[in-house]
């Protein structure tokens, strides 16, 4: 039959429910359960075959469904209570933390870059931990009322599908996404206009789309290459998330960077703090010195301090490969036409950027590029904070690495995001309706005592349920695309037990986290797992990096034990791993183990919702469980400290595994007292759920950011920049002078002791210092007295005292005095120093290299 037109019909919207499509277009609703049951009293099925995605469920669903919903009392009145909450939301803002604590502030927004958002997963622009931590990161700005701003890259092909095929191989599907299906709307400048903006690549310009994602108060802008103006491979840029070969990899980082910043003027901000998370968009802070040299006339040292004023670097990786690092020749090539913009020279500029190899090769480092180019610099747990100041302590050369300014604000994740709606409406009948209001009280977490133990046991056991049978789904349709028999696609029913002790290891597969550990005593382990009185079961998912080989053979071993016949329905291995099946894990689990290889694990943040969802820790003593742990509320793997000889961190961790599976872990759960629940268990539980909750949350991790990081750095910028960058200018002159003259600095001490000498504990020791400094003079410099506490001949704390200026004995010399007390017994070092001081340094070691010991 011939038709004379084709048409594609799709439904509307009755005017009573016209606003989901505005809720269906603001992320607000993935963190609000209430919302999402909208779409799913109107069509469960349809949300979940959309993967619980509002914007294509509208474009699906049965026009007499919708009609059905109008005439539901209890779905109308439902309707009525979202909406309204939802608009309160997006019009409260002057109510809001960051309103009510910083109601005086108004230098700016805050824009924070980060390669991956992780929002939900009907928006697949995340492969793991950082984007998800991102994704929490501007949902909490959100809640808070911070004032800000975030840009990413919009993906054509997100990050890849999982499949595990019938080997044990992962195999990595990528999709070519319809923005439509997404809700994205282009950007638009103040006279909507859409906003486009270009970078120039060697002999060509690129020019990249912008798109808006709303999340709650805060905007997302997505950048996007796929346009038919731009050549085929550079419309590939914006395709894949981390992929691509090293010139794939700084063509995306030009973007995000340089495009990201053009982008953000294009559309009227002007942000007084710059967030990078992760050196990616590093290139932003060249970008930023090319604005101030080319429109305000600075010069390229004048242009630096004032970008690093208002610039934070917050690292996630505490080994050096972890950072990104491009040859030489990759600089020269996408930035040779670059740095005149910049009134530097070539070799100015990939001072910015340069780190020596051991092999002697010099390589350009995004990480010390974003540290030389940031004021303020953090890691993510107390432990990594530590691992990142000697990780970079050669950036600051002659500072010890404890005085290296590298701060710590620890991870945390958005409660409303990871907590089970079940144990939410549990809080509110226990803690009080108003409980996330109350998070920093610490009287509101005694209250989860008074939750009945078999209350909670009655949900935790909802939500194993709920796991087994999402496990028991994906695995069949697992088999089924494996084409196996009848007989094995009936064995699925048997995988999983409800009773038996669940243990959960989920995140990415990189051989550090040490996937198969648990399996180095292969034996020992089946009689923990095959105990018919006291069962027990391990979960594992996670994704391997399509070019991390040894992480997929980790992962292809694992599967193989799953279908060992001694490891039958006891070892499970889910593909596919995303935020959906995370959401099913942290909730169901009664264990979630985590033993990478410490101190590897930056901070780590699916434990957290693990225990904010009444799981309980078992975990090496790294990232944030070195903080979490309260001998309380979980159980440590091995002990408190780092190896050099993996393989007996490997012995010593494993053997540690199973002593606790045996002695503690496994007895506590099977132990029933009254109604035949745990109770000892329960109250660990409780504990975990008091410990996590009330700290590791992404509420308290931006207030953090905000006092520490983002108001100083505000503050710093606007004094930097006012009355026509008069400091900026003044501060660049002096550091120019000190930087002179700063060799020409002598210092002669004058100590009575001898080098060898023993001292008594609380003795009062004077030590004076001639100081020769000719062209600085005394007010810009710290004279100071240097007492190192050592351990095996290693620096473990440092202490300082400053001197006083006696006199001036001749031009240019000075005589200083200073008095010690060191308190307690054991080997110290002294010894006396200069150091830079300015009125507008934030900190003593803002600069880099300008400390002066006796030669």
């Amino acid at each position: 039959m011939n038709f004379i037109n084709k048409i594609t019909v799709v439904p509307k919207l009755p005017e009573e429910i016209i606003g989901l499509k505005e809720l269906s277009e603001n992320m607000w609703w993935t963190w609000n359960y209430k919302a999402q049951q909208l779409f799913k009293k109107i069509d469960e099925t349809l949300w979940n075959t959309v993967q619980r995605n509002p914007v294509v469920f509208l474009k699906k669903v049965e026009q007499k469904k919708l009609n059905s919903a109008v005439a539901d009392k209890d779905f109308m009145s439902l309707y009525h209570e979202v909406m309204n909450n939802f608009h309160i939301y997006l019009n409260e803002d002057q109510n809001t933390w960051f309103k009510k604590t910083h109601s005086h502030t108004s230098y700016g927004e805050i824009a924070y870059f980060c390669m991956e958002y992780g929002m939900h997963e009907s928006f697949p622009m995340y492969s793991g931990g950082l984007g998800i931590l991102a994704g929490d990161h501007i949902k909490s700005a959100s809640d808070l009322g911070i004032p800000l701003v975030a840009v990413g890259l919009l993906y054509r092909k997100g990050y890849f599908i999982q499949k595990i095929n019938s080997e044990g191989w992962q195999e990595s599907i990528y999709l070519d996404y319809d923005f439509s299906d997404f809700p994205i709307h282009p950007a638009v400048d103040q006279n909507g206009e859409e906003v486009y903006v270009s970078i120039t690549l060697p002999e060509r310009t690129v020019y990249i789309k912008v798109w808006e994602l709303k999340v709650g108060r805060v905007k997302l802008y997505l950048l996007d290459t796929d346009l038919l103006q731009n050549d085929p491979e550079d419309r590939k840029i914006t395709s894949t998330l981390y992929g691509g070969d090293l010139e794939m990899r700084i063509k995306q980082e030009m973007v995000i960077g340089i495009a990201g910043v053009r982008a953000l003027r294009k559309l009227g901000y002007k942000p007084s703090v710059w967030h990078m998370n992760e050196g990616h968009s590093a290139f932003l802070g060249l970008e930023r010195i090319r604005e101030f040299v080319q429109e305000y006339n600075l010069s390229f040292s004048e242009a630096v301090q004032a970008v690093r004023a208002g610039n934070i670097f917050t690292t996630h990786t505490p080994v050096p490969a972890g950072n990104d690092l491009f040859p030489i020749y990759l600089i020269d090539k996408y930035f040779g036409d670059y740095w005149p913009q910049l009134k530097a020279t070539r070799q100015d500029f990939l001072d910015l950027g340069l780190e020596k190899q051991k092999s002697g090769e010099s390589l350009f480092s995004m990480a010390i590029l974003a540290l030389k180019l940031s004021g303020r610099a953090n890691g993510v747990s107390k432990l990594h904070g530590t691992v990142s100041k000697k990780l970079w302590n050669h950036v600051w050369p002659g500072i010890e690495w404890v005085e290296v300014p590298i701060t710590y604000v620890t991870n945390g994740v958005h409660i409303n995001s990871w907590l089970n709606p079940l144990l939410q409406e549990s809080f509110k009948k226990y803690l009080g309706e108003d409980w996330m209001l109350k998070i920093d009280d610490p009287d509101l977490w005694t209250k989860i005592n008074d939750i009945p133990n078999e209350e909670l046991w009655k949900i935790h056991m909802l939500l194993k349920k709920e796991l087994i049978k999402f496990v028991r789904e994906s695995i069949k349709a697992q088999r089924m695309r494996h084409g196996e028999t009848v007989e094995q696609l009936e064995e699925v029913e048997n995988i999983g037990n409800e009773e038996a002790l669940t243990i959960g290891f989920a995140r990415r597969f990189a051989t550090y986290k040490r996937a198969d550990l648990i399996f180095k005593d292969p034996e020992r382990l089946k009689k923990i797992l095959n105990n018919p009185e006291r069962p027990v079961e391990l979960i594992f998912a996670g994704k391997a990096h399509p070019a991390d080989k040894p992480g997929q053979e980790l992962m292809k071993k694992i599967y193989e034990y799953s279908r060992d016949p001694e490891f039958k329905n006891k070892i499970i291995i889910l593909e596919n791993y995303d935020m959906n099946m995370a959401r099913f894990l942290v909730s169901g689990v009664d264990i979630w183990l985590n033993n990478p290889r410490r101190p590897l694990e930056a901070s780590g943040t699916s434990g957290q919702k693990a225990g904010m969802n009444g799981a309980i820790n078992f975990s090496v003593l790294d990232g944030w469980w070195n903080e979490g742990y309260n001998g309380k509320n979980g159980w440590t793997i091995g002990d408190d400290r780092d190896y050099e000889n993996h393989e007996l961190q490997d012995k010593i961790d494993s053997v540690s595994i199973y002593n606790q599976l045996e002695k503690q872990i496994v007895p506590l759960y099977y132990e029933r007292g009254n109604g035949n629940i745990p109770q000892e268990w329960i109250e660990k539980m409780k504990e975990s759920l008091k410990s996590v909750t009330s700290f590791f949350n992404t509420y308290r991790m931006l207030k953090e950011y905000t006092q520490k990081l983002y108001m100083p750095a505000s503050e710093q910028h606007r004094n930097f920049c006012s009355n026509d960058f008069k400091v900026v200018k003044d501060f660049t002159k002096w550091l120019n002078l000190l930087k002179e003259n700063w060799n020409s600095i002598k210092i002669h001490v004058m100590f009575d002791y001898e080098k060898s000498q023993i001292i008594n504990a609380e003795e009062e020791i004077e030590i004076q210092a001639e100081i020769y400094m000719p062209g600085i003079g005394p007010d810009s410099i710290i004279a100071e007295i240097v007492v190192a506490s050592l351990q095996n001949g290693k620096i473990e704390q440092l202490k300082t005292y400053d001197m006083k200026l006696v006199k001036e004995i001749q031009k240019d010399a000075y005589l200083y005095t200073g008095k010690i007390k060191i308190e307690d017994r054991g080997e110290y070092g002294i010894n006396v120093r200069v150091t830079p001081n300015h009125p507008y340094m934030p900190h003593k070691n803002y600069l880099m290299g300008l400390v002066k010991y006796p030669e």
